[in-house]
């Protein structure tokens, strides 16, 4: 009888040695059961022709296609002692070459006759202009009469194309497909049966045949459809099940106190809250009521007013005799919230100071560059419950930190910590305290749910009055460079009308930078990115001669940033020439130009935050994305959309359809493989929220799965493989 593989046997043991090294160390796959879920990426019929015309997006790629070989020849070189055979395949499409030299063109100039077809695998290259494949690996398919018998098996079959590598071609991938496919009838269903009944979906075992030997498209649909699924639902319940253990947790309840700290500060205010922050407020003051600890996401667009609704949850703790803390991802920011927050709330910041309210409180700011006497006082009061809000760095995360008592955190830019660190400030409360998550990123409701799956979500979609619109164009540097002099003459403009400028570069440039940082796409030129320190020289001595420019970036002392900051904001320095760190919170309303220098270099959501630094105040914003790119290259296409909207969320859907799944939940930094190799956040938003619903309504029947063990075993290996890393976001 043949040998069966077990599902979580080591590939060694069933394709050798060799083939299980290349497909562990290449592709991460490890045993029979990861082989089973490399799934096809997709599947060519033997009358249909794979498009070549794609291939120009795909340069120095690894690629599979199914082509005709239109024509064949050696040509010879070195005076007749070198062979170069040249073959072009075609698919209706487009044509390609293929090249191969030496003693390596006999096999080839035999097997490749016009006429014939194959599938051909190798890496795309440009050579004089045109594109080819130096040496592919290739598997005819049939034709000749020893093959005559194979390609009746598989006359009309699907052909499966596998994401494959340069040491391993899609159709030896197939093969070892192949050998361990009999192990499919033992897969483990996490499905619970009534589920998939009901919603009409084949087993495991069928769907892992089906998508790897499908007889017919409809076959590829059912499996695909099966797959998602179980991705979907096994995510889903990982984040309900870690929602219910929260919901399980004892917290103490904070309620605001009538003609108390918060009472006094709206009473201040010099503007009313917009319809949008008085809806999310009551939904945090709700949750703030409860005796379970509230979990909350707080989106808003750039410049929504989304520290001015956290301010008013956080002085809600403190009127109920608790301490809130604001956990900031750099200091350049949480000593921008501590400046901002100190001046809305004026005297009230100033508790047990001279002048200050007696219903006031006092604020501290915490970070790691502190000195220590600074420090030392921060610490004592919060320990003595003297402060009420904290706001901080990671530096609040250290053990020395001790609270009087903690009733809230509140995390800014979350997508910039994990969940121990989120968990260790949590930790420091003698119950849990609440939690509120803020971003500043439009998130799509899909990745809200998959990402952020373990928080309830707020949206603030809604300027407050007085915001200006802000203007955005792109300016093509390289096709017209007086569309950049034009640039600076604006910024001049704007200066001398009383305002303030922002430039930013995607480097430092203080000879610390990665000189192994990738050209932009698609650019033949291999310049390095424009820096901070050589722009802002170029500047002064150039276009802005005369005007005050001062630079800013994420390697200069801490308190030399400060300074600049503080400068900045007080209007003294003019023209801030930065990195990305003003990229999130930094507020200096008097600032109405930003110009982005190589704006092709950042992501369409970074674009849309650091275009948000201006237009804060009554004088319309403008906003300049200089880029070199070519006007046909995908980096121009991407910078036209942000010129083209201001909606966030709009451009995060470009954004997510533009990228990687894998970059969307954030596993590109992580080296980890997704999880996620058959569902798309963006298209499958159905299956999500379905997979969501189910999921909420299985772990609230049996919290533990007892009744569903194979289910438990599916989420053992996500959260076991891939330690949590989805939930790392949440």
């Amino acid at each position: 009888m043949e040998h069966v593989p077990a599902l979580d046997e080591d590939l060694k043991k069933t394709l050798g040695p060799a083939t299980a090294k290349v497909l562990a160390e290449q592709l991460g796959l490890h045993t029979a059961l990861d082989l089973l879920h490399h799934y096809p990426r997709r599947y060519a019929e033997r009358g249909e022709l794979t498009s070549l015309a794609e291939l120009a997006d795909q340069i120095d790629e690894h690629v599979t296609v199914v082509a005709q070989v239109a024509d064949a020849r050696i040509l010879t070189f070195n005076g007749g002692r070198g062979k170069r055979l040249e073959v072009t395949i075609t698919d209706g499409s487009g044509r390609l070459q293929l090249v191969f030299f030496g003693a390596g063109v006999h096999k080839p100039h035999k097997d490749l006759l016009p006429g014939s077809r194959a599938m051909f695998a190798g890496k795309v290259s440009k050579f004089n202009h045109k594109l080819q494949l130096a040496h592919p690996a290739y598997e005819p398919l049939g034709g000749e009469a020893s093959d005559r018998d194979a390609a009746a098996a598989f006359a009309n079959q699907l052909i499966p194309i596998y994401p494959a590598c340069a040491k391993l071609e899609s159709w030896k991938i197939a093969k070892c497909v192949d050998a361990v496919l009999p192990g499919a009838r033992d897969a483990v269903d996490p499905l619970p049966p009534a589920l998939r009944e009901g919603r009409g979906l084949v087993p495991l075992t069928e769907a892992l045949l089906k998508i790897h030997r499908p007889g017919t498209k409809a076959d590829i649909e059912d499996a695909r459809q099966r797959l998602k699924w179980d991705e979907a639902f096994v995510l889903q319940v990982a984040l309900a099940r870690r929602r219910h253990a929260d919901s399980q947790l004892p917290a103490v309840p904070r309620r605001p106190v009538p003609g108390g700290l918060l009472d006094s500060f709206d009473a201040k205010l010099p503007f009313t809250l917009t319809q949008g922050q008085q809806t999310v407020s009551k939904e945090i003051f709700d949750d703030l009521a409860t005796e379970h600890p509230m979990h909350r996401l707080l989106q808003g667009e750039v410049g929504s007013g989304k520290t001015l609704v956290a301010l008013r949850a956080m002085l809600a703790v403190v009127d109920s005799g608790g301490q809130a803390a604001m956990l900031a991802p750099t200091e350049v920011l949480a000593q921008q919230h501590h400046r901002s927050i100190t001046e809305m709330m004026g005297e009230l910041a100033e508790g047990g100071m001279l002048g200050g309210s007696d219903r006031g409180t006092k604020v501290v700011l915490l970070t790691g560059s502190m000195g220590m006497p600074a420090r030392r006082q921060a610490l004592l009061d919060l320990v003595t419950g003297e402060a009420g809000i904290v706001i901080g760095t990671h530096a609040l995360i250290e053990d020395k930190v001790q609270f009087h008592d903690l009733g809230l955190v509140v995390v800014d830019e979350q997508h910039r910590f994990g969940v121990e660190q989120r968990d260790a400030l949590r930790s420091k409360g003698k119950q849990p305290p609440h939690l509120l998550v803020m971003t500043a990123t439009p998130i799509p409701r899909t990745v809200a749910m998959t990402v952020f799956g373990d928080l309830e979500t707020s949206v603030l979609d809604q300027l407050p009055a007085g915001r200006s619109p802000i203007a955005t164009h792109v300016v093509p540097s390289k096709d017209k460079p007086h569309f950049l002099a034009r640039a600076w003459e604006r910024v001049r403009e704007e200066v001398e009308k009383g305002h303030q400028a922002y430039v930013v570069c995607p480097r430092i440039g203080d000879g610390e930078d990665d000189p192994k940082k990738k050209p932009a796409e698609d650019d033949g030129d291999k310049r390095p990115p424009l820096a901070v320190v050589e722009i802002a020289e170029q500047l002064t001595r150039g276009p802005l001669a005369g005007i005050a420019v001062e630079v800013l970036h994420g390697r200069m002392d801490p308190a030399d940033k400060d300074d600049v900051m503080r400068r900045f904001a007080a209007g003294e320095v003019k023209v801030l020439v930065a990195t990305t760190v003003i990229e999130v919170g930094v507020n200096v309303p008097n600032s109405t130009v930003m110009v982005i220098m190589d704006a092709d270099r950042f992501g369409v959501s970074q674009l849309h935050q650091l275009r948000g630094r201006v237009g804060r105040g009554s004088a319309p914003g403008l906003c300049l994305l200089v880029s070199e790119m070519h006007e046909a290259s995908p980096a121009r296409a991407r910078l036209a959309a942000v010129a083209a909207t201001l909606d966030g969320f709009e451009l995060s859907r470009i954004d997510l359809e533009q990228r990687r799944e894998g970059d969307v939940l954030g596993q590109a930094q992580s080296g980890v493989r997704s999880s996620l190799r058959m569902l798309a956040v963006i298209e499958d938003e159905e299956v999500i929220a379905q997979a969501r619903e189910e999921a909420t309504r299985v772990v609230a029947e049996d919290p533990a799965l007892e009744h569903l063990p194979g289910l438990r075993t599916a989420l053992d290996a996500l959260l076991d493989t891939e330690r949590e890393q989805y939930l790392e976001k949440g």
